[in-house]
């Protein structure tokens, strides 16, 4: 049981919503456009989390360029990776069971939500509105709200303050490393879910007060 909890953070792409579809789609249309080497769906989960860019440079690293070489075509690929994703934006993502229901929850509770996620905040709105869940939310925030993004711990302090909650009493409810490491470094209890996508790696070994395989558990976690 995590006590004393006032608010909640959540993740987007790979907690709230499985979008792996979406990031095939787009960064492989990309790609051909680039004459480059399509990437697979099990490499394309192994490299999401840490924002759209790093994506792209590590698709493009991954077909065969080195780092300055894919550093030399990112604000191409960048540019076509916008106009793509932008088109296909939850078109082949879905919510995950239980997340509607357990916001629902949380929301009944009194608890202002936030979002934050890595991804662009245009692309994280439309995702939230097409998918049914931007009102649960008080706050969202992206991966280009804030000067750092997750694992820093800054965005986190930020939405902290966007709503009005101290770091030891806002929730962070993630499904990756980069969601543990910025939960410890502001100072927030951090659960993390079981689904999602943690660059290859058990998502037991990040940092985490609890682990779930719903979203719909989580109000038995806080007190």
């Amino acid at each position: 049981m995590i006590a004393n909890i006032r608010a909640v953070i959540v993740d987007l792409d790979g907690t709230m919503v499985d979008t792996l579809g979406d990031f095939d789609v787009a960064l492989n249309a990309t790609l051909r456009e680039l004459g480059r080497p399509a990437v697979a769906r099990a490499d394309i989960e192994r490299m999401v989390g840490k924002g759209s860019m790093h994506l792209i440079r590590s698709a493009l690293q991954h077909g065969g360029l080195d780092a300055a070489a894919a550093d030399g075509v990112l604000d191409q690929a960048w540019a076509r990776y916008q106009a793509h994703y932008r088109t296909i934006n939850g078109t082949h993502s879905a919510v995950y069971p239980g997340v509607s229901e357990g916001l629902a929850v949380l929301r009944a509770r009194g608890l202002p939500l936030a979002c934050l996620t890595n991804k662009p905040l245009a692309f994280a709105r439309d995702l939230l509105q097409a998918k049914g869940l931007a009102g649960h939310f008080a706050q969202v925030f992206g991966g280009d709200s804030f000067e750092r993004s997750k694992p820093d711990p800054l965005p986190l302090l930020k939405t902290c303050e966007a709503l009005g909650s101290a770091p030891a009493s806002t929730l962070m409810v993630g499904d990756s490393q980069n969601d543990g490491l910025a939960a410890r470094g502001a100072g927030c209890p951090v659960v993390l879910v079981t689904y999602g996508y943690n660059h290859g790696e058990p998502i037991a070994q990040a940092p985490h007060d609890g682990l779930i395989g719903s979203l719909a558990e989580l109000d038995a976690l806080i007190a």
